[in-house]
């Protein structure tokens, strides 16, 4: 019987971790390559991560690191003031009698006028701190489009301030405050309108199965402008100050109108080919109504100020708004029930607050405008009780909307950034006999 020797080999030298003579491994991209992406909401590039260390360090902190709470705070945020402002100039014109709804109405436009200095301020902080994340927005085709929002910011606080503000501020201060902000408002939704575009056919990709209502932000906007430049028209001196401001407000319509005709085609092929939108992204069929609502606005505040522009008033303005302001009424009510239905199915199915929510807002809020307009020119009472159940909806939505915000905003949730991929295990391999 022979016994087995086992023999015991001498373990090897230990290698260490990083040899003397080898060059340091990079920060950001480590020895085993660059670190996982991240992803985050629908609409967000995804970022790199680099790994943390827990060795303190004296050097000074960057301007990224001193301000990273506006590190992903993107144009979105300007959607809050929009809804809030429209809240307010919809509540004020609403045709009823409640005692105490102007106060109400002015105090809502107050808080949309300090969202819009703290998003402004908050913007400007992303901007000097963040430039490389803010021009990863500019480019990002799900990103791009809310640039317009900037620019329907800045008009419906202004327009609020001529319809509700001056209760609070006065008149000419309400019509200072108007001008600047509908001067840069205008100018800002002209170039985005030019702009965005541009980059989609330059720069962007935008497959046909990706396409969503989000690419009408851009194009609304000038919209907006025409529908809230006639409120100016009466404080200009009369003559061709007026007449251009209310010709100028005209061309905007016409702008507005054509571009959303072109693109509103494609959004509705994309929903008979493909199917509902993502369930994050399904708010946003709500955007529809917003090109629609607000024409109907624009063309009803246009008849009201032709008389006190033009030196010979044509009779048949307000018949004109009238006729064209019915049947778009008429279709934006059929989009709304279609697209409502659309979100109750994605909230049954799992859809989570975003601050895509606001959406149900200011496109509904415009659809209340332009029936208040059309309630003017026709006195019925049929399109009185429409526009009460339109902003009675309006402020449902902006009542969750606004709580679900604040909520996100304490807890952290809204401005955080995009969560970290999860990792992909590694390949086991097992020894078998």
């Amino acid at each position: 019987m022979v016994t087995p020797v086992h023999r015991v080999l001498p373990s090897p030298p230990a290698t260490p971790a990083h040899p003397p003579d080898a060059p340091a491994p990079s920060p950001t991209t480590g020895p085993a390559g660059p670190p996982p992406a991240t992803t985050g909401p629908a609409g967000t590039p995804p970022t790199t991560l680099a790994p943390t260390s827990s060795a303190p360090s004296s050097a000074p902190l960057s301007p990224a690191v001193r301000a990273p709470s506006f590190r992903h705070l993107g144009p979105q945020w300007y959607t809050p003031v929009m809804g809030t402002a429209i809240v307010a100039t919809a509540g004020a014109g609403l045709p009823v009698d409640l005692p105490g709804i102007r106060t109400v109405c002015a105090a809502v436009w107050a808080l949309a006028l300090l969202a819009l200095v703290a998003v402004l301020g908050a913007r400007a902080l992303h901007w000097r701190h963040h430039r490389d994340q803010a021009r990863a927005h500019l480019l990002d085709p799900a990103v791009a489009p809310f640039y317009g929002c900037l620019s329907m910011a800045l008009l419906a606080v202004g327009g609020g301030a001529l319809v509700v503000g001056r209760d609070w501020i006065g008149v000419r201060a309400a019509v200072a405050l108007d001008a600047v902000l509908f001067g840069a408002g205008t100018l800002v939704g002209v170039g985005a309108a030019v702009v965005v575009p541009y980059l989609l056919i330059v720069r962007h990709r935008v497959e046909p199965g990706r396409v969503t209502p989000v690419l009408l932000l851009p194009l609304v906007a000038p919209m907006v402008s025409a529908a809230l430049g006639p409120l100016l028209v009466p404080y200009l001196p009369p003559g061709q100050a007026r007449q251009t401001l209310l010709f100028g407000c005209l061309a905007l319509f016409g702008l507005s109108l054509l571009a959303t005709l072109l693109v509103l085609p494609l959004v509705v092929a994309r929903l008979m080919t493909a199917g509902p939108l993502p369930l994050a992204v399904t708010p946003s069929l709500f955007l529809v109504l917003g090109p629609l609502g607000q024409s109907t606005t624009a063309a009803g505040n246009l008849a009201d100020a032709a008389p006190t522009a033009l030196p010979a008033p044509s009779p048949y303005g307000a018949a004109l708004a009238v006729l064209y302001g019915v049947p778009v009424m008429g279709f934006a009510l059929l989009w709304l029930a279609l697209a409502g239905a659309l979100a109750v199915r994605a909230r049954r199915r799992g859809m989570g607050f975003s601050l895509a929510w606001w959406a149900f807002t200011f496109p509904v809020g415009t659809c209340v405008t332009g029936a208040e307009g059309l309630s003017r020119h026709t006195g019925l009472v049929a399109l009185d009780a429409l526009a009460v159940a339109l902003h009675a909806l309006l402020l449902t939505a902006w009542a969750t909307a606004a709580v679900r915000t604040v909520r996100g905003l304490v807890s952290g949730e809204l401005l955080a950034g995009p969560r970290r991929a999860p990792a992909v295990p590694r390949p086991a391999t097992a020894r078998t006999r």
